[in-house]
């Protein structure tokens, strides 16, 4: 959510603190505008980049590992900005968005899609991702609600890919 506290989420703040850097997706976070979209747009060629180096299998290993990381750098970043899900706070739809670009083709237009699915579902939150957001503390409530819009994206995803005959 687009929450934001009493300290600025800016350039001095992202690097003040590892989990400062990685909460705030490496800096994507710190965008004026939309930064949970930059953040998503970010994480497209961090997964570029792991897709050339290993396999999808060791990739999933991977974000589960980010996401454990995530879960810290997100409950630090939340207390040291007074807000739990500050806007600035991203590495969620990091990690969200490879859980749904690995089960898309490598394709730029399945990789929109994928983009496009993931943050329709992330700023709808339809039940129970909006109950997730609500009701679950801490750097573990900012990082699953969008582990579940990406289920809701990966649905869509492979519903669209064997009605089209890609699956």
């Amino acid at each position: 959510m687009g929450k934001s506290g009493t300290v600025p989420a800016d350039w001095r703040f992202c690097f003040s603190h590892p989990a400062h850097f990685i909460a705030l997706g490496f800096g994507s976070g710190v965008a004026p505008k939309a930064p949970g979209t930059f953040g998503s747009l970010a994480a497209i060629p961090l997964f570029a980049a792991m897709l050339y180096l290993w396999p999808p299998i060791f990739i999933l290993s991977i974000t589960a590992l980010v996401f454990v990381i995530g879960w810290w750098a997100a409950s630090k970043t939340g207390h040291d900005l007074g807000v739990h899900d500050h806007g600035a706070i991203v590495i969620d739809e990091i990690v969200a968005m490879w859980l749904v670009l690995l089960v898309v083709p490598l394709n730029f237009w399945w990789w929109l899609a994928a983009f496009a699915a993931f943050r329709l579902f992330d700023i709808w939150k339809p039940w129970p991702i909006r109950w997730f957001d609500a009701k679950v503390p801490g750097g573990l409530g900012v990082m699953v609600d969008d582990i579940v819009a990406a289920f809701y994206a990966v649905i869509v995803l492979l519903v669209a890919q064997m009605m089209l005959g890609h699956a």
